[in-house]
């Protein structure tokens, strides 16, 4: 962040009413160069290396320098997650909740670009479901290309309005609104954040918010937890806001334990409870989280069976791609075949007669003229059974030259489609053909920088 840095006034007085006499020390952080942070994958490999753990997550870590992620094939395996760290706090707010150590329904209504919820997946009990939503469709379609890497079967990706959820009365235990805000958070290392803040955005955001909250609360269960966050620090889009969903509907707020020495922010503003980060005080960027849960009466929740995922396929060959795979159910929609765990079966099915889908578990493999063709998604699951596959590992300039989906030596006595890896996690498919070696890599997710 650059000196000459122009601060509205009227954000100045916001920060001035917050902080007081904390408010130069606050001012003189967004001069400071924002921490370098990744969230691992708890199933996949990934050493890094220089780095210190980020004390309110398990998989978090701050790195030392930052790479050039995109340059690093482990990002595109879905190793880990390029993540900012504060709002990796998201964790403690789950386990405050106390909800994830049985099987429960989540909503992530704003999920794009998809931190959030590739968090909750790793959080979740594994027979748990998560839908993970995004408005916005090319949004939306990122989102998709980030839960893919991630490689949990338990999600459906959904496009739909918020309130479109308002129909599903009581259907989820969790839901997390991270909701679009005025960005105040980002102002360190977002200027196009900065130069499009104004007190009318402000207001403009928290409208946006308040109706997002009530199209999706009645989709929250009683005795279920909603958890609010933005990455602002003004009180009309954070804790005004959640005095406002107090009095819309019975709730209480939840206290989220927090170590001293992490520099965070308890507030309590009439009935609610907040946290806040401020980037003089921890090491990461502005953000505000509450967690509450709902008291209003209960809901009763019945899943109409009418069948909505396809045609059902029973195709031996393609079970024996999955660990485990009685613990699946296998459908085709327009030739693709997915895969579901059983235990999220009815649910799933009930749900894509509501919402509009554009990922529903597995993506395992098309059905070419009686031929699988395997879908990328399928060599980045968790689930796949790599043992079933020739698989080959590359070197980094080999993965880089997939990823970038450009042509590829590789030495094989092999033909047939083949499963790549780098450093133990797949990477991908490409098919060996007596004269060629056909990329399977999706184009519009190929690498376009120049290699430095």
């Amino acid at each position: 962040m650059h000196k000459e840095l122009i601060i509205p006034e009227d954000f100045q007085k916001i920060i001035k009413d917050l902080l007081g006499n904390e408010s130069l020390s606050f001012f003189e952080s967004l001069h400071s160069v924002s921490p370098s942070s990744i969230r691992l994958h708890p199933h996949k490999n990934y050493e890094a290396k220089n780095s210190t753990n980020i004390p309110w997550t398990k998989w978090g870590k701050y790195l030392e320098t930052r790479p050039v992620y995109t340059l690093d094939p482990s990002l595109h395996a879905g190793a880990y997650y390029v993540q900012e760290p504060s709002s990796m706090f998201l964790e403690q707010a789950v386990k405050a909740a106390n909800v994830i150590d049985q099987p429960i329904m989540v909503l992530d209504v704003c999920a794009a670009p998809g931190g959030k919820s590739t968090h909750l997946l790793s959080l979740l009990h594994p027979d748990s479901l998560l839908v993970s939503n995004e408005v916005i469709r090319s949004r939306a379609s990122i989102l998709t290309e980030n839960i893919q890497k991630w490689g949990y079967p338990n999600v459906m990706v959904t496009n739909n309005d918020p309130s479109h959820f308002s129909k599903l009365e009581g259907m989820f235990d969790l839901i997390v609104v991270d909701a679009p805000c005025s960005g105040e958070g980002l102002f360190r290392k977002d200027n196009d954040a900065l130069n499009e803040w104004s007190l009318s955005n402000v207001e403009l955001c928290a409208l946006r918010q308040r109706r997002i909250l009530k199209d999706v609360w009645p989709a929250l269960k009683q005795g279920g937890v909603l958890i609010f966050s933005t990455c602002t620090y003004n009180t009309k889009e954070d804790e005004e806001t959640m005095e406002w969903l107090s009095e819309t509907g019975k709730c209480e707020f939840l206290s989220i334990p927090v170590q001293p020495d992490w520099g965070i922010v308890e507030t309590t503003f009439k009935q609610t409870i907040g946290y806040r980060f401020y980037p003089h005080k921890v090491k990461g960027e502005g953000f505000f989280i509450a967690a509450v849960r709902k008291l209003d009466p209960e809901n009763d929740v019945r899943l109409h069976t009418k069948y909505a995922l396809g045609d059902k396929c029973k195709n031996e060959e393609i079970s024996q791609w999955l660990e485990d795979p009685s613990q699946y159910k296998f459908f085709s929609i327009k030739g693709q075949i997915n895969a579901v765990p059983l235990c999220n079966y009815e649910k799933i099915n009930y749900l894509s007669n509501k919402l509009n889908s554009i990922l529903i578990g597995i993506p395992l493999a098309t059905d070419k003229h009686g031929k699988l063709v395997p879908e990328h998604g399928a060599a980045l699951s968790i689930s796949l059974n790599k043992n079933n596959f020739i698989k080959v590992a590359l070197t980094l300039e080999q993965a880089i030259l997939y990823l970038r989906k450009e042509p590829i030596e590789i030495s094989s006595n092999e033909k047939g489609f083949v499963l790549l890896t780098y450093k133990g996690n797949a990477l991908g498919w490409v098919n060996l053909l007596p004269n060629r070696i056909n990329n399977l890599y999706p184009s519009n997710w190929r690498i376009r920088m120049k290699a430095q």
